[in-house]
C-alpha cells in the first residue's frame, strides 16, 4: 500500500504506509539497523515481522546502509528493500508495511514518545550505537527513538554484534540494561542444527520475535 509521505519521513520506492481506517491498528515497530556485522539479521527480523502484518519505521545509518551494500550486494539497498524482501522470502513479506526514516530528522515520528510505536529493535547494534543509547545522547533518530522507548517503559531490544567487547562496551550494555531494554546477543545456537547462513538468522530472527511477543516458528524451540 502506498500514500503520501509522512511528515518527517523518506519513502523510497517499495516502502509503504500503515493502513487507514478501521478499528484494527497494526503493530508498530521501530527497526533501526546501524554498522555492525550482521545485515542478514537485520533483513530475516524485517521480512519476519512483515509477514506477521506489522507497520516498520525503518531508520539506517550511514554505516547501516554500507553494511547492507558490502554483506548483501546492491539488490538490499534502501530503494530496494522491499524487492529483496519478497525475492528472497517470499510475499508473505509484502502482508506488512514499512516506512524508511532519516536517521538525520530528529523531527520524525518515532522521536516522540506521543506516536503509536509498540516497540524498537535495534538489529545489529554497533558499539558507537550503544554507547549513545546507554548515554542518553539522542544524537540522531535512532538513538533518540530508543531513547523514547526506556523513558515511555517500552520493549527496546538491542541486538549488539561485537568481539571481544571491551569493558567500556561491557558497561554500556549494562546501562542500557538497567535503564530497562533487553540485550539480546547476536549469538546464534546450534542444538537446532542448523546448515546454512539462514538458519542461522532464523534462530536471531525467531529470538527477536520472542522478545517482541510473538510466537515464533523460524527454528525448533528446545524440547530437552
Amino acid at each position: 500500500m502506498s500514500g503520501e509521505r509522512p511528515p518527517g519521513g523518506d519513502l523510497p520506492p517499495g516502502g509503504d504506509l500503515p493502513p487507514e481506517g478501521g478499528s484494527h491498528r497494526a503493530k508498530t515497530f521501530a527497526l533501526a539497523i546501524t554498522g555492525a556485522s550482521g545485515a542478514l539479521y537485520a533483513v530475516r527480523t524485517m521480512a519476519a515481522l512483515l509477514e506477521r502484518e506489522c507497520h516498520l519505521e525503518v531508520v539506517i545509518s550511514d554505516y547501516g546502509k554500507r553494511l547492507l551494500h558490502d554483506e548483501l550486494g546492491e539488490g538490499a539497498s534502501v530503494n530496494r528493500l522491499r524487492e529483496y524482501l519478497v525475492g528472497k522470502y517470499g510475499d508473505a513479506a509484502s502482508r506488512g508495511t514499512f516506512t524508511v526514516l532519516s536517521n538525520k530528522d530528529l523531527g520524525a515520528t518515532i522521536a516522540s514518545g506521543s506516536h503509536d510505536c509498540d516497540a524498537m529493535v535495534v538489529v545489529p547494534c554497533s558499539m558507537k550505537t550503544l554507547a549513545g543509547i546507554a548515554h542518553g545522547l539522542s544524537r540522531n533518530l535512532v538513538e533518540r527513538a530508543a531513547d523514547v522507548m526506556l523513558k515511555e517503559k517500552r520493549r527496546l531490544v538491542i541486538v549488539p554484534r561485537e568481539a571481544p567487547m571491551s569493558l567500556p562496551q561491557l558497561k554500556n550494555m549494562v546501562l542500557c540494561a538497567e535503564a530497562g531494554a533487553m540485550i539480546l546477543p547476536a549469538m546464534p545456537a546450534f542444538y537446532q542444527m542448523p546448515k546454512t547462513l539462514d538458519d542461522l538468522a532464523d534462530f536471531m530472527a525467531g529470538k527477536i520475535l520472542s522478545a517482541l511477543g510473538f510466537d515464533q516458528d523460524l527454528y525448533p524451540k528446545w524440547n530437552g
